[in-house]
C-alpha cells in the first residue's frame, strides 16, 4: 500500500466529536508532517498539525481528504 498524502501537503480532517459528531468552531485544516508505516490493522497513518494547535496527531487516511 502506498502513502496517497505527502509531506507539507495540507489536508482536510473529518472531525469527529461525541459518537461521529461533527465539532463545531475547530479548523479542519491540517499540514502532513510524516508518513507513519502501516500497522498491524493494515490501515496507512499520518502524523499531522494544524497551525491552529500546538500539538500533533496520529490519524488515518480515511479521516483525510484533499483541499478543493
Amino acid at each position: 500500500m502506498q502513502h496517497v498524502y505527502h509531506i507539507d501537503d495540507d489536508v482536510f480532517r473529518q472531525a469527529d466529536g461525541p459518537q461521529g459528531r461533527g465539532v463545531a468552531g475547530q479548523s479542519n485544516v491540517y499540514t502532513i508532517l510524516a508518513l507513519l508505516p502501516v500497522e498491524a490493522d493494515g490501515r496507512l497513518r499520518y502524523r499531522i498539525k494544524s497551525k491552529e494547535e500546538n500539538f500533533e496527531r496520529v490519524v488515518t487516511e480515511e479521516t483525510l481528504s484533499r483541499l478543493n
